[in-house]
């Protein structure tokens, strides 16, 4: 154990725990929509920066460049797949689903609002969608908290468990305690150390690498970009998950206006660009650093082992917190929206029959926030588990395939219909998992026929049941004139 690296990290974690504790305080009296949408207003770098660390967890850190690191830049296309989706959902569904949420009975969740949206009285989507929040959020959250515990483990020598135990406790605390303003904040510290880190680390690898360390790399079509078909058209899919990753897209809502929803779209496709293309450099550079090596490959250690191998401990302490960071900013991200989704769309307007007053929908939600938590750490702590990488593109593959095609119809297509949206979402999360269940061996990542399988039937689904009434075209009008202005 170096008590230096130890330091900087308890450091780290207690400066995230007093965000939790001050949002708490100044907000005790905070309701259902500032506990999970911070009001709706959230500045540009806030919600810029608290999208890009929610969505990029310690498998940017870990899981992708330690996939580059062993098998090659066939797998770039994950980081080009991301990057073009992530920059799409900015420019083209963020503007409309703000404006639109609002117009929607000023909706605070993904599922509230598809079904404000279209102005339906049944509750069958949103429970469809907690269903689904749950399943996925359970097992994403659970990368996070594994890859928390590897950290730990590797850094203190704590036993990895023990580890994951600790992480959790940490996260679930500023979570629980000061909701989505907390979660937002702590995110944007955590997604400009992530920053940092990506950009040091690479850099000063390369500038010690040795002549000719390229040659030394021996694994078949290493170099080869264009390895197979399935490595480019799965690493692509990788990008249909942000128009349906709620996390991610209730940062669009939570924005206090137009204007700086553009701001915050310059800054977070920027911040996720810089990211994804370091993130590659960390693999690549770290194949020829490090060598090849099968702990640092099957535990997705190559950042940690190389930041500890450069750095003296306190630099290497702060930079390795980077790793922390990206995986607590997106197991509070996933809690909260998962908290959320119960709250709003089950215990309220089934369970209670909107009779729930608002502490006692805050309450709902952070009991479910104690309970995501412990499932997750139950799946984390498995050791049929899988690694980082494997569980955070099952949760995203589900989550894109099932939410993607119904919110954007919502939002482009002025003829989609409750009964769409979901069907829509239903098959679409049942086609995932089937071919991942059925059809992996194809080498096509799931997210791709669930997606198409969803979009599908959304809109024959659409077109075939009556077409929505005169209030809910008008609701779209409004909606689409206030995204324009």
């Amino acid at each position: 154990m170096n008590i230096q690296e130890v330091s900087v990290f308890i450091i780290y974690l207690v400066f995230m725990l007093a965000i939790g504790v001050w949002f708490f305080f100044r907000d005790k009296n905070q309701t259902e929509k500032g506990y999970f949408l911070g009001d709706r207003k959230m500045g540009p770098w806030v919600a810029a920066l608290s999208a890009g660390a929610s969505d990029m967890s310690a498998w940017v850190l870990m899981g992708l460049p330690t996939s580059i690191y062993a098998l090659g830049l066939g797998q770039v296309w994950i980081a080009v797949g991301l990057a073009v989706g992530y920059s799409l959902s900015w420019i083209y569904e963020a503007p409309r689903l703000r404006t639109f949420s609002i117009e929607a009975n000023d909706s605070i969740t993904v599922p509230q609002y598809l079904t404000n949206r279209f102005m339906s009285q049944s509750k069958a989507l949103q429970l469809i969608s907690a269903a689904v929040f749950l399943v996925a959020y359970t097992i994403y959250a659970a990368s996070s908290i594994k890859a928390c515990g590897t950290l730990f483990n590797t850094v203190t020598g704590i036993e990895t468990t023990t580890a994951m135990y600790l992480a959790a406790v940490i996260v679930i605390s500023y979570t629980f305690l000061g909701g989505f303003s907390a979660v937002s904040w702590t995110d944007f510290f955590q997604g400009m150390l992530v920053l940092l880190a990506m950009l040091i680390v690479p850099i000063v690898a390369a500038g010690m690498l040795e002549a000719g360390a390229s040659a030394k790399i021996d694994t078949p079509n290493y170099w080869n970009v264009f390895s197979s078909w399935q490595d480019i058209v799965s690493g692509l899919g990788w990008g249909l998950g942000y128009f349906g990753m709620p996390h991610i897209i209730i940062r669009f809502m939570s924005i206090n206006s137009q204007k700086e929803l553009r701001k915050s779209a310059k800054i977070g496709i920027s911040w996720t660009v810089i990211i994804l293309t370091f993130a590659v450099l960390v693999g690549v550079v770290g194949r020829m650093f490090i060598g090849f090596d099968e702990n640092v490959n099957s535990n997705s250690l190559v950042f940690v082992v190389m930041t500890r191998r450069i750095f003296p401990a306190l630099v290497s302490g702060l930079l390795l917190s980077a790793v922390l960071a990206a995986a607590m900013s997106t197991a509070d991200s996933q809690l909260l929206a998962a908290a959320s989704a119960f709250a709003s769309d089950v215990y309220h307007p089934v369970i209670r029959g909107n009779k729930a007053s608002n502490r006692e929908m805050l309450w709902a939600g952070r009991i479910v926030v104690l309970a995501i938590a412990v499932a997750a750490l139950m799946i984390a702590s498995s050791p049929n588990a899988g690694s980082i990488m494997s569980l955070v593109s099952n949760a995203w593959g589900v989550f894109g395939a099932a939410f993607g095609p119904a919110i954007m119809l919502s939002l482009f297509w002025k003829r989609a219909t409750f009964a769409g949206a979901s069907a829509g979402i239903f098959v679409g999360a049942v086609v995932d998992i089937a071919w991942l269940t059925y059809m992996a061996d194809t080498g096509v990542y799931e997210i791709i026929p669930g997606f198409f399988a969803g979009l599908v039937v959304a809109v024959v689904v659409s077109l075939i049941t009556p077409k929505p009434t005169k209030e809910v075209e008008e609701l779209f009008d409004r909606a689409l004139k206030a995204a324009e202005e």
